[in-house]
């Protein structure tokens, strides 16, 4: 587990370069020859005061010699916003986005390292407080400024699922789609934390070079808040690619919602929060081909729509070919992206539970799939059995068809991460520590 110093990021006046004890009303100490001694640690900081493009990603180190570090505080604003500020007549200036810079001390408490990467294009002030065995304290003030991005070498957030405020089922992912190709994909994996009401631990892995998944190792435990910290800004995500921005998606876990089906049974069974609630009578893929085989294994509810055109030529099978199929169906529920729903089935009510006639999706009567598309979150949890096609862990949501050894062997970092807040499993710098 790491262990932080407390740390805090604040939009302050940008103050002047310091390496000096406090100021104090006594008098210094004289050795046996008359020379004064000063009191207090001697503390260093790196990167070295004044210096200019700072790779990002550069690790922020504070050290003290003949004490240990009580307090680090790392200041972050946009060069061209320090510039404004500085010269009184800005106007207007835009706010400037700062994060937390939280850093962990070595067990002695005399070496601090910051545990995430700084902001592009930023005036970087860093302030570390050390203390002697007298009480005598050190403060240093160090300004830096870090190098800016460059047209198309910014990695940007493109989209997340869930997004903040939404509440989802136990078995919702992280999914994080960056807008360009990721390479350094442990130390993106690294930058991004995970955190949960109710402890438990995860892993990423990666759909593509621009999707990052986050699974628990068991689906979550329902009612809790979870929140993930994207501390993207200076991170290398591929060579001279750094990351612009930190970001947080705060979502929450609902009602453990559990739907299973063993196929030649035609019914699924519904229970919620461990009681079974409703039984229906659905007809599932007729098997006679591959394309309309129901698949087994653990699907995920990923979207709903009260009307939908379901068309073949979305997975491959254009008019006109055998097996291509346009329908209008209602109360439609998506569990693959390999066309399968739950959805009404009206026109095929004399084989709901009794035979297995669909194209692969599973069947329902009007009044039951109105009701499991309004009671389903996203996230939800269908476990199916009984059919000779397995579902694949990426098609769709199908994370969970990877057990959670692939899945962790399947990290960047092949290491769990911990969702109690202490941190992720490696490094985020440029550089080994």
């Amino acid at each position: 587990m790491k262990r932080r110093a407390h740390s805090r990021a604040a939009l302050a006046t940008v103050v002047l370069v310091l390496l000096t004890a406090c100021s104090t009303d006594e008098e210094p100490e004289t050795d046996a020859q008359g020379t004064e001694e000063a009191a207090g640690p001697e503390v260093t900081i790196t990167p070295e005061p004044g210096a200019t493009e700072v790779a990002p990603n550069t690790p922020v180190r504070v050290e003290a010699e003949g004490g240990t570090i009580t307090d680090v505080r790392i200041d972050q604003v946009d060069q061209v916003d320090a510039a404004e500020a500085g010269d009184g007549e800005a106007e207007g200036a835009r706010e400037p986005t700062v994060h937390d810079v939280t850093g962990t001390l070595n067990e002695d408490e005399d070496a601090w390292v910051a545990d995430w990467n700084l902001h592009p294009g930023s005036a970087i002030t860093v302030t570390a407080t050390a203390t002697d065995d007298e009480g005598e304290e050190t403060e240093v003030v160090s300004e830096f400024t870090t190098q800016d991005t460059t047209e198309g070498q910014s990695l940007e957030l493109a989209s997340n699922f869930p997004t903040s405020g939404q509440t989802v089922g136990v078995g919702m992912p992280v999914i994080i789609n960056f807008d360009l190709p990721v390479t350094n994909k442990e130390q993106v994996e690294n930058s991004m934390e995970v955190i949960s009401e109710e402890e438990t631990q995860g892993a990423w892995n990666w759909v593509s070079d621009q999707m990052a998944v986050f699974r628990p190792e068991e689906y979550w435990e329902p009612y809790q808040q979870i929140a993930v910290d994207l501390h993207l800004a200076g991170v290398e995500a591929s060579d001279g690619v750094f990351g612009v921005s930190d970001h947080r998606i705060e979502f929450e876990v609902g009602r453990e919602m559990i739907s299973t089906m063993h196929v030649p049974d035609h019914e699924m069974e519904v229970s919620v929060d461990g009681e079974d609630v409703r039984t229906i009578p659905v007809s599932n893929g007729a098997a006679d081909e591959r394309f309309n085989t129901t698949t087994s294994g653990v699907h995920l509810t990923m979207e709903k729509y009260e009307s939908l055109v379901m068309d073949s030529a979305t997975v491959g099978i254009e008019e006109g070919e055998p097996g291509h199929y346009r329908l209008d169906v209602d109360w439609a529920v998506r569990t693959s992206n390999s066309g399968e729903f739950s959805h009404a089935a009206p026109w095929n009510s004399g084989n709901l539970g009794s035979a297995n006639t669909s194209n692969g999706c599973t069947n329902m009567s009007v009044d039951d799939a109105r009701w499991f598309h309004d009671e389903s979150l996203m996230g939800d949890v269908l476990e199916t059995t009984g059919t000779d096609r397995e579902l694949e862990w990426d098609n769709g949501w199908g994370f969970y068809q990877r057990s959670w050894e692939e899945w962790l062997e399947q990290s960047a970092t092949g290491e769990p991460q911990s969702t109690d807040g202490s941190g992720t499993p490696g490094g985020v710098h440029g550089e080994d520590l």
